[in-house]
């Protein structure tokens, strides 16, 4: 029998990225020393003095209701007292990170912690509106944090300047949702995974200038619709989408109308299987849909690849180039997308804006992630499923629900065998096909050159 105080050091293990099983069906993070069964894992876990202890529910005061006056009209009481309770961990405060803890603190939430370790500097001024001048070469969080209790007194707002991975896994079974902002593709798969091993909502978000993404892996999720009765009700055990099921109606009369209080249930994916899902069938079989998916999908999809390769952002360098053109092409081939909206001024644009930050992006971004949020806490509302993108350079915010490839006589309560569609993309022998004038940007040489001009 293995030493009891070396199984319990095993566990202890911090985040690595590097360590995270690509299986399909994989549920749980595979860290340094843990056992593979999830059982194991728990029970390797069990120690009280390891694992943070949720707060107790608190009534929402009088005081509060008067405060929140006007958004307890819009969701309720009840919902604003979800939201009072609610602990929220937020990784990362630069510019999205800001917009994001300025929605959530004014809203009213319980407890907000703020995870970043890296310290104020000169260029944050332009984007970050929680800093100051006096603030550079303090650390991000602990800075951010002294503005945020000063919007909102009520919340407890607490500064983590630890990195994101020095954290086990049990870190995340004391907050209720958590928030990725501004995390390599890698990292951020790894805290979705932790976050699933103890039913914590997840979010993960970025921007890159004009551009930005925002995904949600809510696990399991029940939220209420309020409507009109129509002349076809609604019926319990009715699956609406293939993630989505009415689980309970209840009819009430209202200003002699009738109104349907309609309880659904939505099913998610981890952001790992996300990420290697084809877009939407209803988008697939029309060409003309296809034409309206921006390619900034792909140019997502092709940097985080280039990121899990090489372990950091693609530059101006030549092979770079070469690299993260060849990787966004195979992406924009595995979703199906027409060639033709894969564009030079494509590339160039995107890789201009990579790792800036526009304070008017992060402003809508951060707005419809925290809006979301809201809407999960209070369990109104059709909360985002699962991907929405944002192209400032066409002004287009649309959702797609990216979902792997299963067997569709199963039910959507049991456990999903997921994986690409074989084939997908791809030719017999497993390369990607290519052509001259019919297939994707092969003109490479065209690609660099508006590339270096857009890192130069």
């Amino acid at each position: 029998m293995a030493d009891s105080s070396q199984s319990q050091a095993d566990t202890q293990a911090p985040l690595d990225p590097t360590t995270m099983s690509n299986g399909a069906n994989t549920e749980l993070p595979v860290l340094p020393g843990q056992p593979q069964d999830p059982a194991g894992l728990m029970a390797s876990m069990a120690d009280p003095t390891m694992m943070p202890v949720l707060p107790p529910m608190q009534s929402i005061s009088a005081d509060e209701i008067a405060l929140y006056d006007r958004q307890i009209r819009l969701w309720g009481v009840k919902a604003q007292e979800m939201i009072r309770n609610a602990n929220i961990l937020l990784i990362g405060i630069r510019a999205l990170g800001n917009e994001i803890a300025k929605n959530l603190v004014l809203a009213g939430i319980g407890s907000l912690t703020i995870l970043d370790h890296e310290n104020v500097i000169e260029e944050d001024l332009g984007s970050q509106f929680l800093i100051t001048e006096e603030n550079i070469g303090k650390n991000r969080a602990e800075a951010a944090a002294v503005e945020l209790r000063r919007m909102n007194p009520r919340v407890n707002v607490i500064a983590d300047q630890e990195g994101i991975m020095t954290k086990m896994p049990q870190y995340f079974a004391a907050f209720q949702i958590v928030i990725a902002t501004s995390q390599p593709f890698e990292m951020a798969s790894t805290i979705n995974m932790s976050c699933r091993m103890f039913n914590t909502k997840f979010y993960a978000a970025d921007l890159h200038g004009l551009y930005g993404y925002v995904f949600s892996d809510l696990i399991m999720h029940s939220f209420v619709i309020e409507k009109d009765k129509s002349n076809i009700p609604s019926k319990a055990g009715t699956a609406e989408t293939s993630t989505r099921m009415v689980v309970h109606v209840e009819t009430k009369k209202e200003n002699n109308k009738l109104r349907e209080i309609v309880t659904k249930q939505e099913m998610y994916c981890p952001l790992m299987l996300a990420n290697s899902s084809p877009l939407p069938p209803e988008t697939i079989r029309s060409r003309r849909a296809k034409m309206r998916v921006p390619p900034l999908i792909s140019c997502l999809r092709g940097l985080f690849d280039f990121q899990k390769q090489t372990g950091r952002q693609p530059s101006g360098r030549s092979e770079d180039l070469a690299l993260y053109t060849k990787i966004t092409n195979e992406k924009h081939l595995e979703l199906q997308l027409p060639h033709e909206t894969l564009t030079a001024t494509v590339f160039r644009m995107f890789l201009q804006n990579l790792g800036t930050e526009i304070p008017p992006t992060a402003a809508f971004l951060g707005g419809q992630l925290a809006q979301d949020v809201i809407n999960v806490l209070g369990m109104r509302e059709q909360p985002l499923q699962n991907l929405l993108l944002f192209d400032g350079d066409d002004f287009k915010c649309p959702i797609y629900s990216l979902q792997p490839v299963f067997d569709p006589s199963l039910s959507m309560m049991e456990p999903l065998d997921v994986g690409m569609a074989p084939g997908m993309g791809v030719n017999g022998n497993g390369s990607m096909p290519t052509t001259n004038g019919g297939g994707p940007v092969s003109d490479t040489t065209q690609m660099q050159d508006d590339a270096h001009q857009a890192q130069g």
